[in-house]
């Protein structure tokens, strides 16, 4: 009974956290109400309640989820880039940014997660599913010489801030699709002069 009690927990809480991101992406967090969540999900309030404690907490489990599903989308799209880590670095970038055209993205994580949970907390957040990776991404590109080993974490900070301002950036943009072509090619050229060109075979064959 207690692993039968635990999944309709479980099922619940994820039912919960699923329409609440769909209806935060569609009206935004001031225009979404416990009520409107309750009754999309068919849930009864002190179910939420046992889960949840406020609003605020049920945007920050939509919020966590959603970067952690820009982080493994990243990274998929990292390793699909080949052995180079400068490629894979280029593709997860490229990713996020393509991601930033996504409704649900835009308005949960862009636009209302810093005034409801705090840039604080996004940052933790993002720190918690983006910021090893990329880190462990720039650590190869070290490793290979291509970039100062003093310098990767410092670097691995600055890179996701300037990702998640290109983000925002085309999100507000009215043209979202010519403001995604404009930040592809200004990260583009941002990781070129961040990273040394990788070694000719002749330069490291004996």
């Amino acid at each position: 009974m207690s692993d039968l009690r635990r999944d309709k927990g479980k099922a619940t809480r994820d039912r919960l956290v699923s329409t609440a991101r769909d209806l935060f992406a569609e009206r935004g967090y001031e225009g979404t109400s416990i009520e409107a969540v309750l009754a999309a999900a068919g849930v009864k309030r002190g179910s939420l309640y046992h889960h949840f404690p406020g609003k605020e907490a049920l945007f920050d489990a939509v919020l966590d989820g959603l970067l952690r599903d820009i982080a493994d989308s990243t990274e998929a799209a990292a390793r699909a880039a080949g052995p180079d880590p400068a490629a894979n670095l280029r593709a997860g970038c490229f990713c996020w940014l393509h991601l930033a055209l996504d409704a649900a993205i835009q308005r949960i994580v862009l636009v209302d997660a810093p005034s409801v949970v705090g840039w604080r907390r996004v940052r933790d957040l993002d720190e918690q599913h983006a910021l090893g990776r990329l880190r462990a991404n720039l650590s190869r590109i070290a490793t290979g010489g291509r970039l100062p080993e003093d310098q990767v974490d410092i670097m691995a900070h600055m890179l996701l801030a300037a990702l998640g301002e290109a983000a925002l950036l085309i999100a507000r943009a009215e043209d979202q699709r010519a403001a995604l072509v404009s930040a592809t090619a200004a990260v583009t050229t941002l990781i070129d002069r961040l990273v040394s060109p990788a070694p000719s075979v002749a330069a490291i064959t004996p």
